[in-house]
């Protein structure tokens, strides 16, 4: 949710926060945000399934100026009293992470304990008022997604007529009483740990690092610590940008997990947004080292692929049909630097910055990068090495990053060399060659 010029909300989803906040601050948004800039995030949550962001975006657009105070505010106590109000015109109060439930479906389901801080738990019951599956039935009295109503059923967190169940596609009969207990959420606000960072320049306007393999960018669902960003508040002693939120405070573009190198962040909301605008405009320079299987021929070229969901696993990204409405359009250059026997060391030219892009963009052309889990699948002769070295990541380096200050308008350049995991690797490769 962003807040305009105006004092207007402005609700949407995306699989790309930083970029589309960057469009909309680049006036590159819908209409309404082009209109009423400057634009400032004040409130995101991450959902498991597409269909769950749908349906909250849809709830919280209807809520009242009222309710969607009291989500940014976190005042879970205020979303249920104002849910429960008979006089208001948005009575459907969001997700179960949210804290409240809505009461407009049904009168037979209520919220039992309504915290006042996301320390405490919810209970929800009431009777069944159709005879259907379990989790079908609950999604439709309590607002909590079929997904979560799965997930809350498996941790055994629900009860029929007093009986915890165990299946969500048992059958429930017209009246029956069920109870549900919502654990609390997890604090949404990143907290400072004294983490080793490797900072390649710093002001009081910036920062950037050269993050390490197996580094987490940001909090989210499976790493609530142990980011960067956790990192970044020690650091910056809490000085950093808040556009992105509390989650994400600082961030303005990202790098996988498992990939290494450089990355800039936001300490004000001044320069967020100048480097927010010269993302969305794809002017940021930003050169990447692979080591890829086999050997590119042409030795050199541009993959000009567009990129979006997988259909057959969304975790996985894939290339999409030129003309598909799906995806974003994608472009990366590419130029063999040295043949490493049955590999190749690769330089790739970001002209986008998709999730993903380098990784999924040399699969396409049958030169996945060496350990990738998802896109990759390593040659037989070269799995020993691997296992030999303990080599489990994409072997993907953010070797390089340029753009101008948002500031001072400097241009500014940064190199970072290779980690000695890659090294090392090369080095080994290399001997293929002897």
């Amino acid at each position: 949710m962003l807040h305009c010029r105006g004092g207007k909300y402005y609700t949407g989803h995306t699989d790309d926060l930083e970029g589309r906040i960057a469009q909309h601050n680049a006036g590159l948004g819908s209409e309404f945000t082009s209109e009423r800039l400057p634009v400032e995030l004040v409130w995101a949550g991450e959902f498991a399934e597409r269909q769950e962001a749908f349906e909250m975006e849809r709830r919280v657009k209807g809520w009242s100026r009222a309710k969607k105070m009291a989500l940014i505010r976190g005042d879970l106590d205020a979303i249920s009293k104002l849910s429960k109000s008979k006089n208001s015109p948005s009575t459907s109060s969001g997700r179960a992470g949210v804290g409240s439930v809505t009461t407009s479906r049904s009168a037979r389901a209520e919220l039992v304990e309504a915290p006042s801080s996301t320390s405490r738990t919810d209970v929800i019951k009431g009777l069944f008022s159709s005879s259907t599956r379990l989790d079908k039935a609950l999604a439709e009295q309590t607002d909590l997604s079929r997904a979560r109503i799965q997930a809350l059923i498996a941790q055994g967190r629900v009860d029929v007529d007093e009986v915890t169940q165990t299946s969500p596609s048992t059958k429930v009969a017209l009246g029956t009483p069920f109870r549900i207990t919502v654990p609390p959420a997890a604090p949404a606000r990143a907290q400072p740990q004294d983490i080793p960072l490797i900072v390649a320049y710093e002001d009081e306007y910036l920062i950037v690092v050269d993050k390490p393999a197996g580094m987490v960018v940001h909090p989210a669902a499976g790493n609530p610590d142990g980011t960067l960003v956790n990192a970044l508040l020690h650091h910056c002693r809490g000085s950093l940008s808040g556009i992105g939120g509390t989650a994400r405070p600082g961030i303005v573009h990202r790098i996988d997990k498992d990939t290494s190198g450089l990355l800039v962040a936001a300490k004000t909301d001044a320069a967020h947004e100048g480097l927010a605008a010269q993302f969305a405009a794809h002017s940021v320079h930003r050169r990447y080292l692979a080591v890829v299987g086999g050997h590119p021929n042409p030795p050199a070229g541009t993959i000009d692929a567009r990129l979006g969901r997988s259909d057959a696993n969304r975790k996985k990204m894939a290339v999409l049909d030129k003309n598909s409405s799906r995806g974003k359009h994608a472009i990366t250059h590419y130029r063999l630097i040295r043949s490493l026997g049955p590999a190749s060391l690769v330089e790739c030219r970001l002209e986008t910055g998709r999730t993903h892009q380098v990784r999924v963009h040399c699969a396409s052309i049958g030169h996945a990068l060496l350990g990738d889990p998802l896109y990759g699948q390593t040659p037989k002769s070269l799995k020993p090495l691997l296992s030999r070295l303990d080599f489990a990541r994409q072997a993907l380096h953010a070797a390089e990053l340029g753009f101008v200050h948002p500031v001072t308008d400097e241009n500014l350049r940064f190199e970072a060399e290779l980690p000695g995991d890659m090294r090392e690797l090369i080095d080994e490769l290399g001997r293929f060659d002897r």
